[in-house]
């Protein structure tokens, strides 16, 4: 399978560069796994897609401010920016820096006017550098007033309240970036949909900028996943697994809440908590055995993304959607509309 078979033509004008207001604002897509069948809607239209019994399991990931734009410790004049990748242990994180070329081991940095410094203390394979950060007291405190929200490279726009970058119900710090399939829900819409008989758990993945990655090879069974820490709660397992034998449906709301269930769930059903590392690349050809809907936003041609919905609801199926959201002029990527997947029939 070539990693030409995800390619849709998408102008440059649909790319969504600011968040709609209010949140659930936002056009939906539906799609039938089964047949294929289009349909248009409101963001603020899912719950009459939805039915009592059915489980939304959303990724309560908070994106980190990790964009510190600071100096050379001895030498204010040259610029450096950091960003924050992954914490690896009290106060040492895995960091990209630029330029790279000026961050040997050994050489210290300053940010905010020394509210927080660094230290290189190794280069790894890939060019990313092991740091370790020195502050006055609260780490996450010092990093809230020194770091800025990383916006994926597609949004070229200022964003005017890094809140509208993060879930309403967001609490667990450690993404790189936001799970944007959440940024839809308000909550007085979920709720509503409590009250309708929609139940809710949450996983955490903190998303990793591998997530921005491009895939490299033709072949997309020779592309090397990256790995992000996953948590499912010993009560979401529960809800899971309830929701199973008594009939509803578990839609996962986002590509993350979807890899974080159905890595757990090769593992064996029924599901049990669990926390660790996830590589797993979800492809035509993979089977899902947990989740039976999904709800994200529209991903960027070729990436692992397009592929995990299109081994959800099928290539054909999803590459034609795609084509009708570019005709119907829907806004793609990050801050932009939704789909609901799954299958529409009652």
């Amino acid at each position: 399978m070539l990693k030409s078979d995800f390619y849709y033509d998408l102008p440059k004008e649909l790319i969504a560069q600011t968040p709609v207001e209010p949140r659930n604002a936002s056009r939906l897509m539906t799609l039938d796994r089964e047949t294929g069948e289009v349909g248009h809607r409101r963001f603020t239209d899912l719950g009459t897609l939805l039915r009592p019994g059915d489980l939304l399991v959303l990724n309560d990931s908070r994106v980190l401010p990790a964009r510190i734009l600071g100096t050379l410790e001895d030498n204010r004049e040259k610029p450096m920016e950091f960003l924050l990748l992954e914490q690896k242990r009290q106060d040492v994180w895995e960091v990209l820096v630029r330029p790279g070329k000026r961050a040997k081991i050994g050489t210290r940095f300053s940010f905010g006017e020394g509210m927080l410094r660094a230290e290189v203390l190794e280069i790894l394979e890939g060019g990313n550098r092991l740091v370790r950060f020195e502050h006055g007291g609260n780490f996450y405190h010092t990093l809230e007033q020194v770091g800025q929200m990383p916006l994926p490279p597609y949004i070229t726009e200022k964003l005017e309240n890094p809140e509208r970058y993060q879930t309403v119900y967001s609490k667990e710090l450690g993404s790189a970036a936001a799970p944007t399939a959440g940024l839809h829900f308000t909550t007085e819409m979920l709720d509503e949909l409590r009250a309708k008989g929609v139940k809710t758990a949450f996983v955490t993945l903190h998303v990793g900028l591998g997530t921005f990655r491009p895939v490299k090879e033709n072949d997309i069974h020779d592309h090397k996943m990256h790995s992000e820490h996953i948590f499912l709660p010993q009560e979401t397992a529960e809800a899971i697994n309830r929701t199973k034998q008594e009939g509803g449906r578990v839609i996962a709301v986002g590509t993350t809440s979807c890899r974080t269930l159905e890595a757990v769930g090769q593992m064996g059903l029924p599901l049990r908590a669990w926390e660790g590392y996830t590589d797993i690349f979800l492809y035509p050809g993979k089977k899902f055995v947990v989740i039976d809907g999904l709800i994200t936003n529209f991903h960027l041609p070729e990436s692992t993304l397009i592929m995990l919905v299109s081994a959800f609801a099928g290539r054909e199926h999803v590459l034609a959607a795609y084509a009708e959201a570019v005709r119907e002029r829907y806004r793609f990527f990050s801050f932009g509309d939704a789909m609901f997947i799954g299958t529409m029939k009652k």
